[in-house]
């Protein structure tokens, strides 16, 4: 019974934080001549209209390049208006044959919205490591949970394209093939944790501008 009278107490503590973060101001446009915390970019004094609208997005991203694919963000540093507010964009250009690799957003959840071509699409559960994978065409929504591992590619016979929607400002991007093979972590060590062969590590860092 007293566990019962407590939770919506709880509730409301968890709560009050953040309306009265939602309510201390309409918006909070980001100043990007100063440093990003973890809080976001401090308020930028003069704003103007510009400031809320974006026009990146209208124009296709460079697919020629190893991925045949092309990521064009809308996040704070492009886009400063959604400084604080918990949301951003971005545009997806895949040409045929081409892939997102497996990767990660570590500080947001991600939702996918096609509107040209077929993209075949999935992420990986944390816990049992179950795919979930889904084609996708125009009109098609998907959600990739936040953190989780996750890739888009391009199956059909035209060039895709996508808008997506991310629950932060800066999602941040990690690509695993990039973590692995694209620095200068010795090969041994990659060997170790990848159960790949000397050659096949030297090859891909090779591909990808790694050393070492």
């Amino acid at each position: 019974m007293a566990n019962a009278m407590l939770l919506p107490v709880l509730l409301s503590f968890l709560i009050l934080p953040f309306s009265a973060m939602a309510l201390t101001q309409d918006f909070c446009v980001a100043d990007l001549s100063c440093s990003d915390t973890p809080a976001g970019y401090p308020c930028k004094a003069s704003v103007t209209a510009g400031d809320f609208a974006y026009h990146g997005l209208a124009i296709a991203g460079n697919t020629t390049n190893l991925i045949k694919a092309a990521v064009t963000p809308a996040f704070v540093a492009q886009f400063p208006g959604v400084n604080g507010l918990g949301i951003s964009a971005a545009r997806l250009d895949i040409a045929v044959g081409g892939v997102v690799p497996l990767h990660t957003h570590p500080a947001a959840s991600e939702l996918l919205f096609v509107t040209e071509g077929t993209i075949l699409a999935g992420f990986i559960s944390s816990g049992a490591n179950t795919p979930y994978t889904k084609t996708l065409y125009p009109g098609d929504i998907m959600v990739f949970p936040q953190g989780l591992l996750h890739y888009q590619y391009n199956g059909g016979s035209t060039p895709a394209v996508a808008l997506v929607a991310f629950g932060g400002p800066n999602p941040g991007l990690q690509i695993t093939d990039f973590a692995l093979f694209a620095n200068n972590l010795p090969s041994p060590v990659v060997e170790k944790v990848t159960f790949l062969d000397d050659a096949t590590v030297k090859k891909l860092k090779s591909v990808l501008g790694g050393s070492g």
